[in-house]
């Protein structure tokens, strides 16, 4: 399963486009009262959590490689638990969020008050796609995973 590990961090920026997209989509729609815009933002949500799902994955194989690789680096895993805390919370959200939106629009209460409220429910998501990133990007940059740095630094 290491190809899943290599896949992680190609696969990330998927959802990472997708939750911002259904963002930017969601808001127009209710925003101009644009209905395509909201459908097409109940597409992009249900993309981003499939594509969550598939980068929490790869990532959990990740973190497999990154304990054989540097069994005793305890400041690493703290980063790497920080990165996988916010990713799970960020996949749950926007899961939470997806079956709130289909039980919503099956009911026909996707109205009013309610559309305004998913407004604030992506910025809070957003939020989180951003802070999950942060603590993504110190572990390449920082620390080198998943990088050629990191290979030569393991071949020495």
């Amino acid at each position: 399963m290491e190809f899943l590990a290599e896949l992680h961090p190609r696969i990330v920026h998927f959802p990472i486009a997708f939750f911002i997209l259904y963002f930017i989509f969601e808001t127009s729609g209710i925003i101009f009262g644009k209905d395509y815009l909201q459908k097409a933002s109940f597409l992009i949500l249900a993309l981003g959590v499939l594509t969550a799902l598939f980068s929490v994955l790869t990532g959990n194989q990740a973190l497999t490689a990154a304990r054989l690789l540097y069994p005793d680096n305890q400041k690493l895993y703290e980063f790497i638990e920080l990165h996988e805390k916010y990713a799970t919370l960020t996949l749950w959200y926007y899961t939470v969020l997806l079956i709130a939106r289909i039980y919503l629009v099956i009911k026909k209460t996707f109205e009013g008050k309610i559309k305004y409220l998913f407004i604030l429910l992506g910025i809070i998501g957003c939020i989180l796609v951003y802070l999950t990133g942060i603590y993504g990007g110190d572990l390449v940059f920082k620390h080198g995973i998943g990088t050629q740095f990191q290979g030569r630094l393991n071949s020495k």
